[in-house]
């Protein structure tokens, strides 16, 4: 219990520390969050929570405090590779096909085939790699993936102690104790991004402990388990593709279609939709670990798995402005804004428009006055005396 206590504490400052210390580096190498235009948000912050993670478990495994167990050196190491496949995947373009290859490779080298049987554990493999993918999709906005991962890892943590499965538990402590750290630079404005180095690494971790956790149970309660454990995230990659495939889009081009982006559009704050998206991880996150252990019948889960739908519904009937595109007008008819670059209708029918009237030009401007030099009034005074004499004599 003390030691679990020293990890975790020993893990949040060291995180904090190597987050800031990897954030100039990380500025200098171009290794910067592309989604956001506005600021230069460096991906220093994976690298320090997956150093930190591995350096205080491995140091505690190390000197005996607290022995990882078996398969648990396997976990961590396959961890780090879905970690060092997140990072080429930050400073190059990488396909999203070799990201699911090569972690669906890293998970098959954890799953218990054991205890879960071949056709649950090929299973198992898929589920850890879409889960890490999506975790690395939940790193869209300050604050989210963070906050997400830290209540993931306590609920998963939980479950794991249930089970009595101590080095794993310390391991999701450490995780979640790390990912603190991280987010004292990555709340709202962040200094410093997760990227897909540490999103692929938490949630690859995640995923495989929980499967290691429900292995040798009943597989549909497991599911349901599995399912309520990562609800947001899934719900999040379920928004994104609903809302590209009606609009036409490809799947994995990148865009405002994200859980953030919607919550931003009704009006939260960046921290506002960080919050509430860490509210719901928890809810989801509680009804797994109350099924895991017993205190609520499986058919718990099925609310989680009715209201993911809702969600996703609601929020997919929430119009997203396109990034960088600047409202020129509203248009009278609908409300919506409309881009600059194509005109505002009129409030009036093509054929009802009215005319401008003319107006006259001494309405429109004003009538100028004479100004007369005195030569040109001295001769038109003589000029008028002349003539009023030759009047006088001819008359």
């Amino acid at each position: 219990m003390l030691y679990g206590i020293v990890a975790a504490t020993t893990a949040l400052l060291l995180a904090a520390v190597l987050a800031a210390l990897l954030r100039v580096p990380a500025l200098r190498l171009g290794l910067l969050d592309r989604r956001q235009r506005q600021r230069r948000v460096p991906l220093s912050g994976g690298v320090a929570v997956v150093l930190a993670t591995c350096l205080v478990v491995v140091g505690g495994d190390r000197t005996g405090f607290a022995p990882l167990g078996e398969g648990m050196g396997t976990l961590l190491a396959a961890g780090a590779g879905a970690a060092a496949l997140g990072l080429v995947a930050d400073a190059w373009r990488l396909k999203t096909r070799f990201l699911v290859g090569g972690t669906a490779v890293a998970a098959a080298f954890v799953v218990p085939y054991g205890d879960t049987g071949s056709l649950a554990g090929v299973a198992a493999v898929g589920w850890i790699a879409c889960v890490a993918l999506a975790f690395r999709a939940l790193d869209h906005a300050d604050g989210v993936a963070g906050t997400v991962g830290v209540v993931t890892a306590f609920g998963v943590a939980a479950c794991a102690a249930a089970e009595v499965m101590d080095g794993l538990a310390v391991l999701l402590s450490v995780l979640a104790a790390a990912l603190t750290g991280f987010l004292m630079h990555n709340w709202p404005p962040a200094r410093v991004a997760l990227g897909g180095c540490g999103a692929m690494f938490t949630g690859f971790l995640l995923a495989a402990a929980a499967v290691t956790t429900r292995a040798g149970q009943d597989t549909a309660v497991g599911a349901g388990v599995l399912f309520a454990l990562t609800a947001v995230a899934v719900a999040d990659a379920l928004l994104v593709l609903l809302i590209r495939r009606t609009a036409g889009r490809p799947p994995l081009r990148r865009g405002p279609d994200h859980l953030a982006h919607r919550l931003r559009r009704l009006g939260l704050t960046a921290a506002g939709a960080a919050v509430s998206l860490g509210v719901a991880a928890f809810a989801g996150v509680a009804v797994g670990v109350l099924v895991h252990t017993g205190l609520l019948g499986a058919r718990a889960v099925l609310w989680v798995a009715g209201g993911v739908p809702v969600v996703v519904l609601v929020l997919w009937r929430v119009r997203a402005r396109v990034p960088g595109q600047v409202s020129a007008g509203r248009d009278p008819r609908t409300g919506h804004a409309v881009p600059v670059g194509r005109a505002v209708p009129s409030r009036h029918p093509p054929g009802d428009r009215p005319r401008p009237r003319r107006q006259s030009v001494s309405a429109v401007q004003p009538p100028r006055e004479s100004v007369e030099s005195p030569p040109r009034a001295a001769r038109r005074k003589a000029s008028s005396q002349v003539s009023g004499v030759l009047r006088v004599r001819n008359g």
